[in-house]
């Protein structure tokens, strides 16, 4: 949900998806009335003085989830055209990455299981060796093989698997059976049945993608929101990009509150898409060791340097739990994160931002 709109700040994002972004100083402008700006994009700066800058907005659903770009500037023409190149990016990296798209090179892969290697775009071959660097330093708590079993769960009708049905799923899951051939651009899934999937990486890579047309256009002042997954570069028109971290058992309320001046923040939480039976919360964020939702963290927020990086090392930390996780972090440049443990306990690595807490908020005592 949205923060309440005040006189000093406007909220954008869900609370819900872990994260929102703030822009300081930027009195809020009505969605139902926007200024005139061309194409679908949307001025959300009040009235200011000829030359002075601009906080300029476009939204798009992608990659199954809501899309949003946001760019600072005096030029209000070329930065509405840099935020509808921003989304094509999107777009075009949603149609290379989905296999769920019969004509994607994954799904050709994933056709190919057991049968025969597939000769991949150079482009899907970076980002699924960057899937399995993310595999071997979580240790496999990340595992874009884990589609293969996926399917068998469904948030969204509450469908738990049988025993029976796991058990025979996860035999076929491991990142270490990939087998990637650089020479040849090529990947092989040596079993039949074997599925991989990039959902946890590629909408982080997408929001890289549009980040990078923005900048390659001049445009240095920048937010991209891919469902929760941002990044952030300078700053907005009067003053930092503002994140805020949602607590993940009170809805709509800020548990803390950091400024990132670059780089991208990701939370991973049980709280976002979740059922609820028999006292057991069943969410979408799995442990490929079980086959089950990962039950050592409640939620945790991951920052690091690019949005894809942050997008699987979230997921991966999330199955570790904080002990684990923030020891696996001690070898990872440039990568901090925050945790809630399932007792709501926080723990943060020693290099993560010192945020501010809203007076109200309803948190335990932080872990040394």
């Amino acid at each position: 949900m949205r923060h309440a709109p005040t006189p000093l700040r406007l909220a954008f994002a869900l609370l819900a998806a872990g994260l929102c972004i703030q822009a300081a100083g930027c009195a809020p402008v009505s969605d139902a009335a926007p200024a005139p700006v061309p194409g679908a994009c949307r001025d959300l700066t009040p009235a200011r003085p000829a030359g002075t800058a601009h906080h300029l907005r476009g939204d798009r659903q992608l990659m199954g989830t809501p899309f949003q770009v946001r760019v600072v500037t005096r030029d209000i023409i070329g930065g509405c055209a840099a935020i509808t190149a921003a989304l094509d990016e999107v777009a075009r990296a949603e149609a290379l990455f989905s296999e769920y798209r019969p004509a994607s090179e994954i799904s050709a892969v994933n056709q190919a299981a057991g049968h025969a290697p597939i000769q991949v775009d150079a482009e899907v071959f970076g980002v699924l060796q960057r899937s399995l660097w993310a595999s071997r330093v979580t240790r496999g708590a990340f595992d874009m093989t884990f589609a293969g079993c996926g399917g068998l769960w469904s948030v969204r009708e509450k469908r738990v698997p049988d025993e029976e049905s796991l058990a025979e799923c996860l035999p076929r899951v491991g990142f270490q059976k990939v087998r990637l051939d650089e020479r040849e651009s090529s990947v092989f899934l040596p079993d039949a049945g074997m599925r991989i999937g990039l959902g946890g990486i590629a909408k982080g890579y997408g929001v890289d993608r549009a980040v990078e047309v923005l900048l390659a256009r001049g445009f240095t002042n920048v937010v991209v929101d891919g469902g929760g997954d941002l990044r952030v570069e300078g700053a907005d028109v009067d003053g930092p990009w503002t994140i805020n971290i949602a607590h993940p058992r009170r809805p709509g309320h800020v548990f803390e509150t950091i400024h990132v001046a670059r780089g991208a923040v990701v939370t991973s939480g049980d709280y976002v898409r979740y059922f609820e039976r028999d006292g057991i919360r069943y969410h979408h964020i799995f442990d490929p060791a079980t086959g089950r939702p990962a039950s050592r963290s409640v939620a945790v927020t991951v920052i690091a340097p690019t949005a894809a990086d942050a997008d699987a090392l979230a997921t991966g930390l999330f199955v570790l739990g904080p002990e684990r996780g923030l020891a696996t972090l001690a070898s990872l440049r440039g990568v901090e994160a925050l945790y809630f443990a399932p007792d709501l306990r926080v723990h943060a690595s020693p290099g993560f931002p010192r945020g501010t807490r809203p007076a109200s908020a309803d948190h335990a005592p932080d872990v040394p």
